[in-house]
């Protein structure tokens, strides 16, 4: 995928912006969140994004006291689709629930992730 300037320049002009909201939010799961999803929505490739949203995620999680967690693949679909929601609806309700319900339901050994 081509990325186009003004989406780089919007990306840096955005990034600071991000991190200072991040800093300022006290709830470790409103953080988790809208930090992932923010990222990724001003992230300006579409590919490696999705990773790095994660990775954040992740790490949004252990600082706010939770256990990292991973989407499993078979849920992949559950979590592009909220994502989508979020994005095109505007509707963050649905991946705050999907993420959540990561968190309190631990992954299996045996379920292959993304």
């Amino acid at each position: 995928m081509i990325s186009h300037p003004d989406r780089w320049v919007t990306f840096w002009e955005l990034i600071p912006r991000f991190f200072e909201l991040l800093q300022a939010e006290t709830e470790a799961a409103v953080r988790v969140v809208l930090g992932h999803f923010v990222f990724v929505y001003i992230h300006p490739y579409m590919g490696g994004n999705g990773r790095m949203g994660r990775f954040l995620m992740n790490a949004m999680i252990a600082a706010g006291g939770y256990p990292c967690t991973i989407i499993p693949l078979e849920r992949r679909a559950g979590y592009m689709n909220a994502l989508e929601s979020a994005s095109v609806n505007h509707a963050i309700k649905p991946f705050a629930e999907f993420l959540a319900n990561l968190v309190k339901t631990p992954a299996r050994e045996d379920q292959h992730h993304f």
